[in-house]
């Protein structure tokens, strides 16, 4: 098939245009800088400048490219766009994400209408981020929590809207949880190797995460099926900050983190932190499994930070 990856030089789309290109498709990558292209092309694809606020660069991006599956993969969370991690004001510190998952993700479902594109996949997110109430690990059936009357609103907002639109237009989205892998945990385990990552009350918040390759794995399996709905892209084992921050500490050859109350982390670090620590939901990974027949290289983040940081 002919993939239009818009945002093929971020941290997944350098790992999932490759598997793309393994696998005999024809590629079309997007950058933000002509500076990336040669990058891009390095990686098997034809790469392309566009803005993905911009409709007009958009449209004639995938005019051009006459793909029949468009993936969404453009976010703006690196320290390029978005600048240092501000979790405490995570409104701000997200509005470059904030605006291609609304804007951006309406720019390319109307270019995908305008000529013709069958297909679409985006990317979501499962991490800390299900319903609060009942357990601890959600599916695909439960909702996602859009902490209203917090800075983290408008972020959760944008992923709704992203479901909403997507689904509606018959495609998929990949709600892929936390990314580790090469590139994706760098500034994390810089700050658990300086003690500045600490575990927030008992830690008994869970995250669920993900590695680079199998999001990009999930990717390719929702394309070529042409899959449509909502996927949780996460590993086997979610689990509580209590269990995966020492784990991962100790995987960078760090001491073991130092423990805050919960009003310390929110006046130092915000409510955000407080809730992702203490209140988070994990996924269940079983549609993904079932309905793709996708399987993770990494069924574990015990494994994988491990590996990874050796």
């Amino acid at each position: 098939m002919r993939v239009f990856v818009a945002g093929g030089s971020g941290v997944l789309g350098r790992r999932l245009v490759p598997q793309l290109v393994a696998r005999g498709h024809q590629v079309t990558a997007t950058t933000t800088s002509t500076s990336k292209l040669g990058f891009v092309e390095q990686l098997g694809a034809d790469g392309v400048v566009m803005d993905g606020l911009d409709p007009l660069s958009v449209g004639e991006a995938v005019a051009a490219a006459r793909p029949d599956v468009i993936v969404h993969q453009m976010t703006g969370i690196s320290m390029a766009h978005a600048g240092k991690p501000d979790l405490k004001h995570f409104d701000r510190w997200s509005l470059p994400t904030i605006r291609l998952r609304t804007e951006g993700t309406d720019h390319l479902l109307a270019a995908a209408e305008a000529t013709g594109v069958p297909h679409f996949v985006a990317q979501g997110y499962a991490n800390w981020n299900g319903i609060r109430e009942g357990g601890w690990v959600k599916t695909e059936e439960d909702p996602l929590d859009l902490h209203e009357k917090t800075p983290a609103h408008p972020a959760m907002a944008a992923l709704r809207h992203v479901e909403d639109a997507v689904t509606s237009a018959g495609g998929a989205v990949m709600r892929y949880g936390a990314f580790y892998g090469p590139g994706a945990t760098d500034d994390q385990v810089v700050l658990v190797r300086k003690r500045q990552f600490p575990l927030v009350g008992n830690g008994t918040g869970y995250a669920s995460w993900i590695h680079l390759d199998d999001a990009a794995s999930a990717t390719v399996l929702a394309i070529e099926q042409k899959a449509r709905g909502v996927f949780n892209i996460v590993d086997d084992d979610p689990a509580p900050a209590g269990e995966w921050l020492p784990h991962l500490a100790a995987c960078a050859g760090a001491k073991r983190p130092v423990r805050i109350p919960p009003w310390l982390a929110r006046l130092l670090a915000g409510q955000v932190v407080v809730t992702m620590m203490t209140e988070g939901r994990g996924f269940s990974n079983a549609k993904a499994k079932r309905e793709l027949g996708w399987e993770p290289r990494y069924p574990s983040w015990r494994q994988g930070f491990k590996e990874g940081l050796a």
